[in-house]
């Protein structure tokens, strides 16, 4: 599961997020948050 073959790569990354649960629900909130904030400053 995930897009990266960890056993291959997890000597050469100085990272690997893990699947389920990595960096997309991060990513989820900052793009609603930059939505509403974007929404508010149109509105203006």
């Amino acid at each position: 599961v995930g897009d990266v073959a960890f056993a291959e790569v997890s000597e050469k990354a100085s990272a690997i997020t893990p699947v389920p649960g990595g960096v997309g629900p991060m990513t989820i909130a900052m793009l609603m948050s930059n939505t509403v904030r974007a929404c508010r400053q149109s509105s203006r």
